[in-house]
């Protein structure tokens, strides 16, 4: 059954459009409201309409005056009786506004407010709603919300503020939530008839409202139970075309885009392994094996690996390396700082034995002149085999002979801009994006949803792993008795702050006084210090000074969360850790338990709201990275989690991933069965989410919408 609502597209096309129309489009938008408007980012009348509330306030049940109870929120209705203005000072005003229903009499009483008085005149049939008191011998409300019932230039006849669901939306103090109820409603009459994205075969298979049903039931529900299925509904809507987007960009790289077929893994890759000093866990061998199909296919790999932290996903990288190399091309290995670049650099290279004849490089912001031309001029010729670098990487005279595999660590640092510029180096090489930072499994669908995915969940043998304690600083003391302990068994200590100098505004310990301070408090030991803002000469020299074992406590910043590998440091001990998320911390505590010794992660807490408890409780209590990735998103949210993912793909306004999973599975499952049965969505009943899937995301898929 064709959707009926393609017969309307044409006639509702303007509406789609007015969407995009400034918000001054409203009636009763005009430049002064605009500058408030704009303060809660709202441009456009859809930005208004998609404004959604925060929470709601039932005020359906309308009381009679003389049923009210003194201390209770109440909603009553009657007539304006009396409206007395008093000016007990020049500067002050008093109005009271005595409302009768036929049973009792209630009043309304607004200091310094006298303009209510020219709107409540008496004869006038208003409903009030707020707190009951009883003072001077009456029934009181103080700055009641109210409604005019008999104004209809404005509501045509409807409560918008009483007597009903009141939506409560994000509103400033010179732009109050009712304010913005009656725009929204003005927007809804003038805007709201707008055509429907959703297929009508899927809205009927899920018995989901009209588009523009549903924008009114959120905003203005006539009962709970449609407010949850409007809410439902919109969120559905958002990540179909979502998922649709996803699903486009999927089968075009996997169908319409050629690129390096590589051979099967063979000798180069079995000589590898063969000399490793240990032996590949089990995700370590599913995961090549996924790379590895997936490389000898003619498509470009387009595939995630994430896991723990420490779980080896190194070493599974630099087999896909070595596959492209023995395949007779080039792998270049991207990282955002020059520190983890580095490691990967020595990684690499401890790893590969000589005598499989692999020429590595490692190309970064701070290589010298001479040496970086040697370097362009060997990866020109074909005679480097694998680069490791910077953004460095994607400089315009970098130039490769025959690029077959990118490599990407922690992506989610690098814009979609310099992933693309990295990848444009050859024609359309394999690509692999690895995270240390575990996804949650509503974020991978989303985030990486054009991605295949490669998961490592376990740890390499020999490794005792780390006990995690949370103090209050005044236990400060309790976490230097265990450094002490610990280094004198001869093992070394991290001491992370999240600042590097002192700032009056945030209490938060600088890197450099810490230093200071911890040398006074352990003179018997030596205290190095790292930071961004240091040479790179310097931050070397620290580093390796750290590694051979001369520095006992090194104080840090944020530097060190991805890629230090020591495993003689057992203690991470960070200051102010409620100022850092959770992947964060976990991040820092996996800098430690890399070796065969107990390690401990003691963190230092000032927070006392509620988020920042829950969050100390999860890091305290969870290990696993991707069951605290769970509880990160449940706690926090996903907008706080990793960003935007800089690939065009918009912001969710409705779905909330931590409790609509299942909304999400259904989405994602109808989008991909409804491209593969109609890829391009020229069917007639596909035509309106073809629409919205390009007014949304027509940037991120040019071939299809700029062809």
């Amino acid at each position: 059954m064709a959707d009926p609502e393609v017969r309307r597209a044409e006639e509702l096309a303007d509406n789609w459009k007015a969407l995009q129309r400034p918000v001054s489009a409203v009636r009763g938008v005009g430049s002064g409201l605009l500058a408030y408007l704009r303060a809660l980012d709202i441009h456009t009348v859809e930005d208004l309409l998609y404004h959604f509330p925060r929470r709601y306030l039932d005020r359906r049940k309308v009381f009679r005056i003389a049923e009210v109870r003194i201390g209770e929120e109440a909603t009553v209705m009657g007539k304006v009786r009396s409206a007395e203005l008093r000016r007990p000072s020049p500067r002050r005003s008093v109005l009271h506004v005595a409302v009768y229903d036929g049973t009792a009499y209630l009043y309304g009483v607004w200091f310094n407010q006298p303009y209510h008085a020219d709107r409540l005149t008496p004869g006038t049939e208003v409903v009030f709603s707020g707190r009951v008191q009883y003072r001077f011998g009456r029934l009181q409300m103080v700055n009641p919300s109210y409604d005019i019932l008999e104004d209809s230039a404005d509501s045509g006849q409807r409560t918008v503020h009483t007597a009903r669901i009141i939506p409560l939306h994000p509103a400033t103090q010179k732009l109050s939530a009712a304010m913005l109820r009656r725009l929204i409603m003005r927007a809804l009459d003038q805007f709201g008839d707008l055509p429907d994205p959703v297929p009508y075969a899927l809205r009927r298979r899920y018995r989901y409202p009209q588009r523009s049903q549903a924008l009114r039931e959120i905003h203005f529900p006539s009962s709970l139970g449609r407010l949850n299925r409007a809410r439902q509904r919109l969120a559905y809507e958002e990540l179909l075309v979502m998922q649709v987007a996803l699903a486009l960009s999927k089968r075009h790289l996997e169908e319409e885009t050629k690129g390096v077929a590589h051979s099967p893994p063979g000798t180069l890759v079995r000589d590898f392994l063969a000399s490793l000093p240990f032996e590949l866990t089990a995700s370590q061998r599913a995961a090549f094996a996924e790379i590895s199909r997936d490389m000898t296919n003619p498509h470009p790999m387009n595939r995630l690996l994430q896991g723990e932290v420490g779980s080896g996903k190194t070493v599974v990288a630099l087999m896909a390396l070595l596959l492209t190399v023995e395949s007779g091309h080039q792998g270049v290995f991207m990282a955002p700082t020059e520190i983890l670049a580095e490691q990967h650099f020595r990684t690499i290279n401890r790893l590969l034995p000589s005598e499989l004849g692999v020429r590595v490089e490692l190309l970064t912001g701070s290589t010298p002149a001479s040496q970086r031309d040697r370097i362009l001029r060997a990866v020109r010729s074909g005679q480097v085999d694998i680069l490791v670098g910077t953004h460095a990487l994607i400089q315009e005279d970098v130039e490769l002979q025959d690029l077959g595999l990118v490599v990407v660590d922690e992506q989610h640092r690098f814009g979609l801009r310099q992933r693309i510029m990295l990848k444009e180096k050859g024609a359309h090489p394999d690509t692999l994006i690895m995270t240390a930072t575990p996804i949650p499994r509503t974020l991978s669908l989303t985030l990486y949803g054009d991605l295949e995915v490669s998961t490592l969940r376990e740890l390499p043998r020999g490794r005792a792993g780390t006990r995690t304690m949370v103090i209050r600083p005044e236990e400060r003391d309790q976490a230097y008795r265990l450094m002490r302990d610990e280094i004198s068994r001869g093992r070394q200590a991290f001491v992370v702050c999240p600042l590097v100098d002192s700032s009056p505004a945030v209490e938060a310990k600088a890197a450099e006084k810490e230093a200071g301070e911890l040398q006074v408090l352990f003179p018997e030991y030596r205290v190095g210090l790292l930071h961004g803002q240091m040479a790179k000469q310097e931050k070397d020299e620290t580093m390796e000074s750290f590694r051979r074992g001369s520095i006992d406590i090194l104080v840090s910043t944020t530097v060190i969360e991805v890629g230090i590998d020591i495993p003689n440091a057992t203690v991470m001990l960070v200051e102010n850790a409620d100022r850092f998320g959770l992947s964060q911390l976990h991040q820092l505590r996996g800098r430690v338990g890399r070796g065969e010794h107990t390690s401990h992660c003691i963190l230092v807490f000032r927070g006392d709201t509620e988020e920042s408890v829950k969050r100390m409780r999860a890091i305290a209590e969870i290990s696993d990275g991707f069951e605290l990735a769970e509880a990160d998103l449940e706690i926090r949210g996903e907008g706080s989690l990793f960003g935007t993912r800089q690939s065009g793909m918009s912001d969710l306004r409705v779905a909330r991933l931590s409790k609509d999973y299942h909304i999400l599975k259904s989405a994602r499952a109808d989008a991909f069965r409804l491209v593969e049965k109609d890829p391009c969505l020229e069917r007639p009943e596909h035509r309106l989410l073809r629409m919205e899937v390009g007014r949304r995301y027509g940037e991120a898929l040019t071939w299809l919408f700029q062809a």
